[in-house]
């Protein structure tokens, strides 16, 4: 069905309000952002792409201009698919429209940020994409109402991703058993059939390479046990604050082979030192 797929720019306020309309029926009338937003934004250096699937708006990203304090970099803000047409490959698609239209623009790398307990993202950010992480932001937008973002602090990672065409980093750990081996969290199944954080290893931080299991179904558990998916952010924060203070960053992402297992991987290398 794929093969149909066109992605193109948009710029028009018709295009726009589609977008506003899409936006609204993933994350909520309240949440979608203004026509008059992502219109400014376009006429200054932004961008927002068009996912069509026999010229119905399917799925779109949303992205401005940013700047670090040394280069202006492309802000990516929003990616979002039509609900009956995820699981096809589509935001990966539209993120490598948006890099090849961001090296166009000249930006030297696209940053974003995302939940790194939605397993989904993880793998498309991280292992599918290439993108690298070393910073992580407590609460980040506040509290938020929309369903998959309710009841938990909005803690997100920020990645960065080349604008240029990289090669696919090769990942030092290879098999599950080598990945639970070198996990910093520790977890056991309950009665409920959901991973619980019985400990944090740290044993493993005086080495090059590690790993931080996540739950494999976030918005499952949150349904399943609100107090479970807490006690994950809790804990996963500190790992993850505590790995990039001593010079990690999220390099990779696997998931478990096995489908029925309940958790996946970030893989976390260390920093090579600049001499």
């Amino acid at each position: 069905m794929t093969e149909a797929l066109t992605i193109r720019s948009l710029t028009t306020i018709t295009e726009l309000e589609d977008v506003r309309a899409l936006e609204s029926r993933v994350w909520g009338e309240e949440e979608a952002t203004p026509v008059h937003q992502t219109l400014t934004a376009v006429k200054n250096g932004g961008l927002v792409l068009g996912a069509f699937l026999h010229e119905k708006l399917i799925g779109f990203q949303y992205s401005f201009p940013g700047f670090d304090g040394t280069c202006v970099y492309l802000c990516s803000h929003i990616l979002a698919v039509d609900p009956a047409y995820r699981s096809m490959g589509i935001g990966a698609k539209l993120k490598y429209a948006q890099r090849q239209e961001s090296k166009k623009k000249g930006y030297s790398y696209i940053s974003w940020t995302y939940d790194p307990l939605e397993s989904a993202n993880g793998y498309l950010n991280i292992g599918k994409l290439g993108a690298v992480c070393s910073t992580y932001i407590e609460n980040c937008y506040g509290d938020m109402n929309d369903p998959l973002n309710a009841d938990l602090p909005s803690d997100r990672f920020v990645v960065e991703w080349a604008s240029t065409e990289d090669t696919k980093r090769a990942q030092p750990l290879h098999t599950p058993d080598q990945m639970m081996e070198a996990s910093l969290t520790q977890w056991t199944l309950t009665d409920q059939g959901v991973p619980s954080v019985t400990g944090i290893d740290e044993r493993w931080l005086n080495r090059d390479v590690v790993s931080v299991a996540i739950p494999a179904a976030f918005q499952q558990m949150k349904e399943v046990s609100p107090s479970l998916a807490l006690d994950w952010r809790m804990r996963t924060r500190r790992v993850f604050q505590t790995c990039f203070a001593k010079g990690f960053q999220v390099t990779g992402f696997m998931k478990h082979p096995e489908g029925s297992t309940p958790v996946h991987f970030y893989i976390l290398t260390k920093k090579e030192v600049q001499k």
